[in-house]
């Protein structure tokens, strides 16, 4: 059965029309608009007040450290090692001993010598009351004379060769790895290398200057009036606490790195510092006045050199290039391109777009309270 007469279906669709048609009608005469998202206030960023300031010069590069004194440890004799009878690591003194090798057969050695000695020398003794009665010759005598004294330095060898059996530290210092194990064949010569000691007090640090680098010293050349101290950094960036003294300078520059080759040496009692690590000269050359410090990450390196970020008139954002030197601890050396009272942004440099406002503030202090809110209007 239908629901509803056709006359009803028409008067229902009739009404449906207008409706639809005023809605449209009144949002066509409507003058508002969608809101959209609200405006972005300036970006707060950090700024730095910069002021000209005296700066010690310097040339930095990179090291590498090493022991005063690397003595290898040879054995002098050949035979089986017995023991080992140090600590791999451990700082031994001159003269201790640090492996045995088999005495028997040495021991056996220094018997007959003796024995050969005392032999020799009773016959020499024997043949001397006879000289002197001219009972015999004076070539036998002489003979006689020549065996015992080859006897006796034999015996001072086969002396010598036992008391190599105990191979002691040359120097003092810090051993390193044994280089052989219990039980192996030890054979005096090119392979008889035992250990290493390091003497790391005080410990020398090598490294080398480039042209660039020599460019930067008054003469192009290392010399005594121009290096007023030397200073190490740490790999962790922080400076080491005693400063040391230029110790060797090559007379010539290799020719095939084009650098002139440098060793200066430092104070290590507390072995702070280990042979092999890789760390940074800084050569003090002296001071330079009016110039600026800036954060590492201040200053932006671009196709036309590094540049840094200002907030400037009006509180926008204004790039300017600068003349960067050398680094000083977290600090870059700006030697041209600021003026005092420049107010470098510091932070937020990836968000940022010349002319873009910005809302500047300054550093904060550490361990300073952060500024207390206005209270809320009533």
């Amino acid at each position: 059965m239908n629901s509803g007469t056709l006359p009803e279906r028409k008067t229902i669709s009739i009404l449906l029309g207008a409706a639809v048609l005023g809605t449209t009608l009144l949002a066509g005469c409507s003058d508002t608009k969608p809101a959209g998202p609200p405006a972005m206030g300036p970006m707060p960023v950090t700024v730095l007040d910069v002021q000209p300031q005296r700066v010690p010069s310097s040339i930095e590069v990179m090291a590498q450290t090493e022991g005063a004194r690397e003595t290898e440890v040879r054995a002098r004799v050949g035979g089986i090692l017995i023991k080992r009878l140090y600590q791999e690591g451990e700082t031994v003194k001159a003269g201790q001993p640090l492996f045995q090798i088999d005495r028997s057969s040495y021991e056996i050695a220094l018997a007959e010598a003796r024995a050969k000695a005392e032999q020799t020398s009773r016959e020499m003794n024997r043949l001397k009351s006879l000289i002197e009665a001219k009972a015999i010759s004076q070539k036998e005598y002489d003979d006689a004379t020549s065996a015992n004294a080859i006897a006796l330095a034999t015996l001072r060898q086969a002396e010598l060769n036992l008391s190599w059996t105990t191979v002691t530290a040359p120097v003092s210092g810090t051993t390193g790895r044994a280089a052989k194990s219990e039980g192996n064949l030890i054979t005096a010569g090119a392979d008889s290398l035992l250990t290493s000691i390091y003497q790391s007090n005080p410990i020398w640090v090598r490294f080398s200057l480039g042209d660039s680098d020599l460019a930067k010293l008054a003469g192009g050349r290392v010399t005594s009036k121009n290096i007023s101290g030397v200073e190490l950094i740490l790999a962790n960036g922080t400076v080491y606490p005693k400063t040391g003294k230029l110790n060797f300078l090559a007379g010539n520059i290799d020719t095939t790195l084009g650098t002139q080759a440098l060793r200066a040496e430092f104070d290590n009692n507390d072995n702070q510092l280990l042979p092999g690590q890789f760390v940074r000269i800084r050569l003090l050359t002296g001071a330079r006045d009016g110039v600026f410090l800036v954060p590492q990450s201040a200053v932006v390196q671009s196709e036309q050199g590094p540049l840094v970020m200002l907030a400037g008139e009006g509180d926008k954002v204004t790039p300017r290039a600068v003349q960067a030197g050398e680094w000083r601890g977290k600090d870059w050396v700006i030697l041209g391109g600021l003026k005092a009272g420049d107010k470098v942004i510091i932070d937020n440099l990836m968000k940022l777009r010349p002319g873009a406002p910005v809302a500047p503030h300054p550093p904060a202090v550490p361990g300073a309270e952060p500024a207390a809110k206005p209270a809320p209007k009533a």
